[in-house]
């Protein structure tokens, strides 16, 4: 193609959009000024006679795999060229006004033309860039019919409809006015209306009032005096072990907000010597320390009714684990004597072991010297029930909530800032909240944050759906579409499901769209149902759906006009043009041309 053909067919879009842009009409009304300016270009040379295609320029839509396929015939009539002259036909893509690729030409030589070009070629070495095209043509005065096939995938990035123009040249008869641009076909492409960002699902969930009943336990490791039960602070460790029993029950038994439900102290009595002195002399040991918990932490006589003290047995068990543990040779003798005399008694077992030639050494090296004393809790704090009483305890005592508590204080908060606060708050204290961390990645995702949001699912125990979602949406935002996909796939759950439907569409993969978004029944499935032109499940969609934005109605304008209701097609043509973005699309909407009369659209558009 001639450097004049580019710039003329340039210079004509940008005329087309600089129309558009500063006219500010209506969409019926752009799509009529887009036709007449291309019609504009094409020039009545030759006497008027000009090339013609059979068919018509006609609608044309991309099948379920995003491939396009155009079949035309171009009609060159009589006296159109010359011997002298070539003709150039380039199909051009054309989208937004923007020549998206050039598709394979067609080339016609005349008898004196293509005797010229091989006298270049074999005299000067000139290099045809149109030669492995060029067709010669004998025939003189007949109408010439050309056939053009073409099937291409339309390419990412056309957000909206395209259309095949070409553009015709004549070589050879040293003038600049033979140049013709014709419409070939026009794309309905209505896959780019479907939703580009994924479904992200804000999770609140109901506030149930529920129990909040914690547990606890500890031991503290103890020295007696042999057969005594008194607690003296001055041997070995017993000073540091009770401080700590100590500090774990003081918040408990001092929170103003929890309630002490039971408190449990048991002593662990020794293998070594009769069972019943053993569990007597372990009972009472309890009973020590219950005395000395009590003192420390001045509990109030409510509180002192709900402790208990007992004693069980520590059996030989730990002795033989012991023995184990070091790799002594005489560990299968005491582990069959413990085998042999099952039961809470241990005075068999140690009648048997002490007989063992072992037994000098089990007692010096095995035996515990101090005694465990061991104690469990259980504890209710109190509920929050009202918002109110809830946002003012939570300023205070977050560490007083349950998770369905804090859940309730990030839903009452006023904004986003509050409720990522609240959400941050909720995953210190409970790491394992899938509510949380699905909620925080997606104000994270709101805010462009990918790596955030990938940090905050990046959480130990199970994923959620909707965290998965949130995932895929976070791949999807770094251009990652096939991770993603693979992400979606393997869930079986109905939002994912739709999440991978509106991934197909944004792929062209427009069948397998059409079947993960048809159970939800709602625009964007009607959207898939036209993609593969099944306008009656459209339209039957549509019905029901309540969706009112613009988009669906302009979804309900394609239905209309391809099923021939022109006027209820111009009713939402009018109402989808609300939306900037959808009136200059209505513009050259293939669909839409077909309603193409200046006084019915002016009068829609009023």
């Amino acid at each position: 193609m001639k450097p004049w053909a580019r710039t003329r067919l340039t210079t004509t879009m940008q005329t087309i959009t600089k129309m558009n842009r500063h006219n500010n009409k209506t969409a019926a009304q752009l799509a009529i000024t887009a036709a007449t300016a291309l019609a504009m270009v094409a020039c009545a040379s030759h006497g008027g006679d000009a090339v013609s295609i059979s068919p018509k320029a006609h609608n044309v839509q991309p099948d379920s795999l995003g491939n396009v396929s155009v079949q035309t015939t171009f009609r060159v009539p009589e006296a159109y060229l010359t011997k002298r002259s070539r003709l150039i036909i380039q199909p051009q893509l054309i989208a937004a006004d923007t020549l998206v690729k050039e598709l394979r030409p067609m080339v016609l030589d005349r008898p004196i033309y293509a005797k010229k070009q091989r006298r270049r070629t074999a005299l000067g070495g000139y290099d045809d860039p149109y030669a492995r095209f060029a067709v010669s043509t004998q025939a003189e005065g007949d109408t010439i019919s050309v056939p053009f096939s073409s099937c291409f995938a339309l390419p990412e990035g056309i957000d909206g409809n395209a259309r095949v123009v070409a553009f015709l040249t004549i070589d050879g008869c040293n003038t600049c006015e033979n140049a013709d641009t014709m419409l070939v076909a026009e794309i309905s492409n209505p896959v780019t209306l479907a939703d580009k960002e994924l479904h992200l699902e804000w999770i609140e969930p109901d506030f149930v009032v529920k129990p909040k009943v914690a547990t606890g336990r500890g031991e503290a490791r103890l020295q007696f005096v042999i057969n005594k039960s008194d607690i003296r602070l001055d041997m070995g460790n017993n000073r540091a072990e009770l401080d700590t029993m100590e500090a774990r029950l003081r918040p408990v038994v001092t929170d103003t907000l929890a309630t002490l439900n039971s408190l449990d102290i048991f002593g662990v009595a020794s293998a070594d010597g009769p069972y019943a002195f053993n569990t007597g002399l372990a009972r009472r040991r309890a009973t020590s320390a219950r005395n000395w918990v009590v003192r420390r932490l001045a509990m109030t006589p409510a509180q002192q009714r709900v402790i208990k003290t007992g004693s069980r047995p520590e059996g030989w068990l730990p002795v033989l684990q012991a023995m184990i543990a070091d790799g002594h040779p005489d560990t299968a003798a005491v582990r069959k004597i413990i085998n042999a005399h099952p039961g809470t008694n241990d005075d068999p077992q140690e009648r048997l072991i002490r007989r063992l030639k072992c037994w000098p050494d089990i007692r010096s090296r095995y035996l515990q010297k101090d005694r465990k004393v061991e104690y469990t809790y259980t504890y209710t704090l109190r509920n929050f029930t009202t918002d109110d009483e809830l946002l003012a305890m939570y300023s205070r005592r977050p560490d007083a909530f349950n998770e369905n508590e804090l859940l309730r204080v990030a839903a009452i908060m006023p904004d986003t800032a509050s409720k990522q606060g609240v959400y941050e708050t909720l995953v210190k204290y409970f790491p394992q909240s899938t509510v949380a961390a699905n909620n925080l990645a997606v104000l994270a995702l709101r805010r462009g944050d990918t790596d955030k949001a990938e940090a905050i699912l990046a959480v130990p125990g199970t994923f959620s759906p909707e965290m998965t979602s949130a995932l895929a949406a976070a791949y999807v935002y770094r251009g990652d579409f096939e991770r993603a996909v693979e992400l979606l796939a393997d869930v079986e759950d109905p939002q994912a499901r739709y999440n991978l439907g509106l991934l197909k569409a944004r792929q062209r993969k427009i069948g397998e769209a059409y079947e993960l978004l048809r159970p939800f029944a709602d625009t964007n499935s009607a959207i898939m149902a036209l993609s593969t032109k099944r306008n009656g499940e459209a339209d039957a969609i549509m019905q029901k759906c309540t969706d009112s934005s613009p988009r669906a109605d302009y979804v309900r304008a394609l239905i209309a006009a391809r099923l021939g209701r022109a006027a209820e097609a111009r009713t939402y043509i009018k109402a989808a043009s609300a939306d900037e973005g959808l009136r200059r699309r209505a513009a050259t909407e293939p669909d839409f041309k077909a309603l193409i009369a200046p006084t019915a659209y002016t009068n829609a558009n009023k």
